[in-house]
C-alpha cells in the first residue's frame, strides 16, 4: 500500500463529529514528520468517501480544502464540530 493510500484509508477512519491533525494523522500512518505531506495529498482528494474536511491544523485553525474553507466550516458544523 502507497503511502497516498495509507492515508486516505486513516482519514476514512475518523467518524463524524471528530476531528484529527495533519500531525495526528501523520504520526497514525508511521511518519510523524510527514504532516505536510498529508496535507499536499489531501488537498488533491476527490473522492467523497475520505472525509478530509475532518483533518485540521495543529493550532486549531481549519486548513485548507480542496472545496474551499467555507464549504469545510460548513461540514465540520454540520456534523456538530464546535469551529
Amino acid at each position: 500500500m502507497t503511502f497516498t493510500e495509507t492515508v486516505y484509508e486513516m482519514v476514512s477512519k475518523i467518524p463524524k463529529g471528530k476531528v484529527l491533525t495533519y500531525k495526528e494523522v501523520a504520526n497514525l500512518v508511521g511518519n510523524s514528520r510527514a504532516y505536510r505531506a498529508v496535507g499536499n495529498i489531501l488537498n488533491k482528494n476527490n473522492n467523497p468517501d475520505i472525509p478530509c474536511h475532518r483533518v485540521i491544523r495543529s493550532d486549531g485553525e481549519i486548513g485548507g480544502y480542496n472545496k474551499g474553507n467555507t464549504e469545510k466550516v460548513r461540514r465540520l458544523k454540520e456534523e456538530g464540530v464546535i469551529i
